[in-house]
């Protein structure tokens, strides 16, 4: 079939939007390729350094003809989804060798669990610490030992980092190592029930842990579709992994197999291949909108409408909000994972998982075809199925349509026409709507607003029956320039108790709220942010608004003159404590979260403007 014509057209828009960013980041591409750091132009004494504690692999390394690897590893053993990669690196050396190359590993990135910083003032340091991935791993490839790379990370920032970091090195082929998910635990409707009864009292602190515990039980990652696993989704999109490499399970004889085919993969594209696959040259104009599409038909994180902003802009491409929201009303969402539905990313593989998504938006023109990947056919490559041969090798054949339509569908009865995530705009401002995990019956909210500046503050009203009524929830001073933009998931529990109630509740925040928000109508990222002037510092207590998902409305129901009259609410101070004081640059000069919310990149971007088009020339002073 043919591309659908709103694709064509908003593909169109990037690339004229991004003409003048995109040729420049090509143009650094280039000159790092001919003229940058790399093995052959190191000195001996640079290649000493670098060998100096190598074993076996010396020989090889002293010699820049073979292929070398570098990986760059998020391991820990606190995040359950990293503590697998504590032995990747030693595998992956045995596996590069089994292919005449060799790997090292060129640097560590940090890895934090937003889980168990939920809630608290570590959660300040999240989305900022995207930026300190992303310069990790530049730290790391700056060696220029490598002629591939391979990022080991799944969750929240870290995948963003990663990449954010590898494309700045975009002249090397790379590709993301995923370890897979946790088995099934604890059924996330009852999770849910015994979070709800924990809120109202009804059980205590040791209940909740057994049902927590019950959760999140094992290595891997955690098995709802947040952002962790929506990060596996749009590196697959992007097709920077291996083929339905996302969500095969921790620990498996698959899940090594797969690991190793990347391996040799990696080698076969690697700059001493005939096939070369630059990172610059995957992710592209057209492989950023595969992976818009890829988020709005599985109803993924509100955080990618964060995430791929800047992921794109470290390739020189630069995506808005208008981009989702017209891709968001032409694709239609496939799937029901957890929080969207009850059964999570295990089930949903079980019965088709993303190469059944991807046959069906390929087979309905909903995606860019004739994209490079690493892959050898390009997207047509992950529209098939992986399973271990009889050689104990993956093989692939043919997606199959889905065994189970109540969590994945075809495009000919989606579960509903248009994508996860809507775009909501007005007098309040601009921000995104995750409508996949919301009843039809809760997509428009019109109610009086409370506006609080905490999420304790919330929690304390909600117990004090304050909220006993229809309410929109405001939650202001949450935005980058604020506090670091924490998310505020562990208000869930609290409205969905209100829900529960028969009342209508809603939130609106210029903060995040993640992937696993579930039932609650939410307008997050609303910016600008309060922090910064945006219309939320003029809300009051008792003020209407409407949310409405449907018409793409967030509007404040004030008279306009009184509304233009009101002063703004005081600025938030800065938070201490924690670390939170070591990341004051990174909020003061903060962009907004639809440019990514990267203050990193922003002052890149800056750079690279003042300098113009003379960038490659410029990179030789």
């Amino acid at each position: 079939m043919s591309l659908n014509s709103v694709v064509e057209s908003v593909t169109a828009r990037i690339i004229e939007r991004s003409k003048v960013s995109r040729r420049r980041y090509l143009a650094l591409m280039e000159r790092n390729r001919a003229k940058g750091v790399s093995r052959p132009r190191l000195s001996c004494s640079n290649i000493a350094h670098a060998v100096a504690a190598a074993t076996s692999d010396k020989d090889s390394l002293m010699h820049p003809k073979s292929m070398n690897i570098g990986i760059i590893s998020t391991f820990n053993d606190m995040l359950s989804a990293h503590q697998p990669y504590e032995h990747y690196p030693e595998q992956m050396k045995i596996f590069a060798r089994e292919v005449g190359a060799t790997a090292q590993v060129a640097g560590g990135a940090p890895a934090m669990c937003d889980g168990v910083t939920q809630g608290q003032e570590g959660m300040d340091l999240s989305l900022f610490s995207r930026d300190v991935i992303a310069q990790s791993t530049a730290v790391g490839l700056s060696h220029g030992m490598y002629e591939g790379v391979a990022l080991l990370g799944i969750c929240d920032k870290i995948v963003p980092g990663l990449l954010m970091g590898a494309l700045r090195f975009g002249h090397l082929p790379g590709m993301l190592i995923p370890s897979g998910p946790m088995t099934s635990g604890l059924p996330n409707k009852e999770k849910v029930r015994i979070r709800q009864l924990y809120v109202q009292g009804k059980i205590g602190r040791e209940e909740l842990m057994q049902a927590e515990s019950a959760s999140y039980h094992s290595d891997g990652t955690c098995t709802f579709y947040g952002t962790a696993n929506t990060n596996q989704m749009m590196a697959e999109f992007l097709g920077l992994m291996m083929p339905d490499s996302s969500f095969i399970e921790v620990d498996t004889p698959l899940r090594q197999a797969m690991t190793r085919a990347g391996v040799h993969r990696l080698v076969e594209i690697g700059t001493q291949s005939s096939d070369c696959r630059p990172m610059a040259e995957v992710v592209n104009e057209k492989a950023i909108v595969n992976a818009i599409v890829g988020l709005m038909a599985t109803g993924g994180s509100t955080n990618h409408t964060i995430h791929i902003p800047a992921v794109a802009r470290a390739a020189g491409i630069i995506v808005d909000w208008e981009d989702f929201a017209q891709l968001s009303a032409i694709v239609p969402t496939l799937c029901k994972i957890y929080p969207s539905g009850p059964s999570d990313v295990n089930k949903f593989n079980e019965v088709g998982g993303l190469p059944t998504v991807i046959k069906e938006l390929t087979e309905a023109g909903l995606l860019h075809r004739d994209v490079k990947t690493i892959a050898p056919n390009g997207l047509d490559d992950y529209a098939k199925r992986a399973s271990l041969g009889d050689d104990k090798k993956v093989v692939y054949k043919p997606a199959a349509p889905s065994t189970d339509r109540e969590i994945l569908r075809g495009l000919a009865e989606p579960f509903h026409p248009g994508g996860g995530i809507q775009l909501v705009q007005g007098n309040l401002g601009r921000g995104v709507y995750k409508t996949s995990a919301v009843s039809d019956d809760y997509l428009t909210i019109e109610a009086p607003v409370r506006v609080f500046d905490t999420q304790s503050a919330v929690k304390r009203a909600q117990q004090a029956g304050e909220l006993d009524k229809d309410v929109i929830v405001v939650v202001i001073g949450q935005g980058p320039r604020a506090n670091g933009m924490p998310e505020l998931h562990g208000l869930i529990p609290s409205l969905g108790v209100q829900m529960d109630r028969g009342f209508k509740v809603a939130l609106v925040t210029d903060g995040r709220l993640s992937g696993a928000s579930g039932k609650v109508p939410a307008a997050v990222h609303v910016g600008p942010e309060a922090q910064m002037g945006g219309p939320l510092a003029r809300l009051r207590d008792g003020d209407v608004v409407r949310l409405c998902a449907r018409e793409g409305v967030l509007e404040a129901k004030v008279d306009p003159k009184e509304w233009e009259a009101r002063a703004l609410t005081k600025p938030h101070r800065a938070p201490l404590g924690t670390g939170r004081e070591l990341f004051t640059l990174m909020r003061d000069f903060a962009p907004t979260a639809e440019e990514g919310g990267s203050a990193m990149q922003a002052a890149m971007d800056r750079e690279i403007a003042a300098i113009g088009d003379n960038i490659g020339e410029e990179a030789e002073v």
